[in-house]
């Protein structure tokens, strides 16, 4: 494998950024190769997945790319203050990687989006506002009740970035924020869902908004995978269960994503 540390301007976020991207090497010429968006959570940045998992590893079995982009304490939101980080990571960074880098294949099916935490919420986002973009979507511990996780957890951050009121948290519920309302659309318009591979630890804080987020899943039939078991909110789950969203995604999301 090959990695590189690509540096730009985006214009979605008029400044400068930094992304990490592991490639596989040898490819044949012409040949084209399934890529992953692999985003990280709230208090990490653009190197912590090569720095606390086997990613370059686990990406080298499956002969994939990985993308790995910093967007700081965003949420990979399009925030009130202006800044565009859903349309970065889910718009710009694919037209960016698959100019720069001509062995990324450009299908649906061939675009995975996946994270950890923040980076789990972001994933679904991502894929469920661009399911034409996205064949799959993983999250980790994914904080995926954004309204719930804004009104337990009340910081003065949450303002600029989805623009509510701080003495009105939770509004988030129904909004284009809402994991929840998001996938209800989808059914609705009887759109084609991603693969969706989900994983949280019985010991997280966050378990149940997996546990309700699948359940939703289920009621509308949607193909997914849901694992649970002992964990807690840490790298040393989010290592192991990297592994079981790739196998999932890679051989079971053409059955999923039919």
């Amino acid at each position: 494998m090959a990695f590189f540390e690509m540096n730009y301007q985006s214009d979605a976020l008029r400044m400068g950024v930094t992304v990490n991207v592991i490639l596989p090497e040898g490819a044949k010429h012409g040949e084209r190769y399934r890529t992953l968006y692999l985003l990280h959570g709230l208090s990490d940045d653009h190197t912590t997945w090569m720095r606390r998992t086997s990613i370059e590893r686990y990406a080298g079995e499956y002969n994939i790319a990985v993308v790995m982009p910093g967007v700081g304490r965003s949420w990979y939101t399009d925030t009130a203050t202006g800044a565009k980080y859903l349309t970065f990571v889910a718009e710009e960074l694919l037209n960016v990687c698959r100019g720069f880098f001509g062995g990324m294949s450009h299908r649906r099916e061939d675009t995975w989006i996946a994270g950890l935490s923040m980076g789990g919420y972001g994933a679904m986002k991502a894929a469920l506002t661009y399911p034409d973009r996205f064949g799959g979507a993983a999250s980790l511990s994914g904080t995926l009740d954004i309204a719930d996780a804004t009104r337990r957890r009340p910081m003065d951050e949450w303002r600029g970035i989805f623009g509510f009121d701080m003495d009105n948290q939770g509004e988030l519920k129904g909004t284009h924020h809402d994991l929840f309302t998001l996938a209800q659309n989808l059914y609705n318009e009887k759109k084609v869902f991603p693969g969706i591979y989900l994983w949280c630890g019985e010991q997280d804080g966050g378990h149940e908004y997996s546990e309700r987020f699948s359940a939703l899943l289920n009621q509308m039939a949607v193909p997914h995978l849901y694992e649970s078991s002992a964990g807690d909110h840490s790298w040393s789950y989010w290592d192991i269960y990297i592994q079981n969203a790739l196998r999932y995604l890679s051989e079971q999301l053409p059955m999923a994503a039919q």
